[in-house]
């Protein structure tokens, strides 16, 4: 006779039901984008504060968060395609040169004494000079080995050099067809406040804040559903190891700049049509706002880690302090310093994090 012993099944319905879906979720999500989390709970501190300390002026209004995407939607699609391109373990510095050169094309090739073109036509010249500059810069990057902040930095120069051979003077935009599009809006029934005269002042949103957040929308699904996005991750944080997951790090790399040339191409176009004009001088620091963006959100400086949405907080965290310095009437300085403040405090948060992740190893 032989004896048996009946072991009892270990109940997984909890860990393969909802609820281990669930911890696994926030678990990765905790992991990987703890940065995030932390940029999210700034800006909500923030958001609070600026509610509570400056309530006569509304900033904790819906009307404040609309405001502040439609002061800065070029900043939100350079930011996601900054936080992509530090995902991919690179840098690029040369947006806000590309934005200025954008610009004055899209000026001198709407002059009515001039080529005089269709504007939609020349926002396609745009996009495509946008793809084409990612392209030259992403070759020189993936298949030529040069360091990207040397590549970048020589787009940086070429792009304000090419601005100025275009005109060394300040060029205005006063194609009717271009400039009603600054003044197409999305207004919502409710949400606003009642000012001071008994005006109830509805919340909305200019037609290029609606094209900034569809376009981060749109980079997010590709760098989150996407085996392109995952590959970008991949490479980011390992190229030895993504090759050997039978990956092709060089095409990645080209096609992360290709993809950040267009959103900047994009950018520069809502930019133009929120202030109509070329000069050779605009566009200064856009770059660096765009990585403190980025870094803000989240990205870390060394690839491998980010978060496309981390990168919107990080332009609304940079954009309430701006808001509330102002609404304060102290120097402008103190933005800057803030900014400054913040990023430095993310930098450390990396630095920890990455000691962290490393003794785990």
């Amino acid at each position: 006779m032989s004896l048996t012993a009946t072991v009892p099944e270990r109940d997984t319905t909890e860990q393969t039901g909802f609820v281990g879906w669930l911890r696994g979720a926030l678990g990765k999500f905790y992991g990987n984008n703890l940065l995030v989390l932390i940029t999210f709970g700034l800006l909500i501190l923030i958001y609070i504060l600026g509610a509570i300390i400056f309530k006569s002026q509304n900033l904790g209004s819906l009307n404040n968060l609309f405001s502040m995407i439609n002061s800065w939607p070029h900043l939100v699609v350079i930011a996601a395609g900054m936080t992509m391109v530090l995902i991919s373990g690179n840098i690029d510095i040369s947006v806000g040169a590309q934005v200025a050169l954008y610009c004055m094309m899209m000026a001198y090739l709407m002059q009515p004494t001039g080529p005089n073109l269709n504007p939609y036509v020349i926002m396609v010249i745009v996009l495509l000079t946008g793809l084409l500059f990612g392209l030259v810069q992403g070759v020189l990057v993936a298949y030529l080995r040069i360091q990207p902040f040397i590549v970048t930095l020589a787009g940086m120069f070429f792009a304000r050099g090419l601005t100025a051979v275009i005109s060394e003077q300040n060029i205005p935009i006063n194609n009717p067809q271009f400039l009603a599009l600054s003044q197409i809006k999305l207004t919502l029934p409710f949400g606003g406040y009642v000012s001071g005269n008994g005006t109830y002042m509805k919340p909305y949103l200019f037609l290029y804040g609606v094209l900034a957040l569809l376009a981060v929308v749109v980079v997010y699904g590709l760098m989150t559903w996407t085996a392109f996005g995952r590959s970008v991750y991949a490479v980011g944080g390992s190229q030895q190891s993504a090759m050997l997951m039978g990956l092709n790090p060089k095409r990645i790399t080209l096609r992360v700049f290709v993809i950040q040339g267009l959103l900047t191409a994009f950018g520069a176009i809502l930019y133009c049509i929120q202030s109509p004009g070329g000069a050779i001088e605009k566009a200064q620091g856009f770059e660096m706002n765009a990585i403190a963006a980025a870094v803000i959100g989240g990205a870390l400086l060394t690839g491998g880690v980010g978060n496309i949405i981390g990168s919107l907080a990080g332009v609304l965290v940079q954009t309430m302090v701006i808001k509330m310095v102002l609404a304060a009437n102290v120097a402008d300085g103190w933005g800057p310093i803030s900014t400054a403040a913040m990023l430095a405090f993310f930098l450390a948060m990396q630095s920890v994090i990455s000691s962290t992740s490393r003794k785990r190893e």
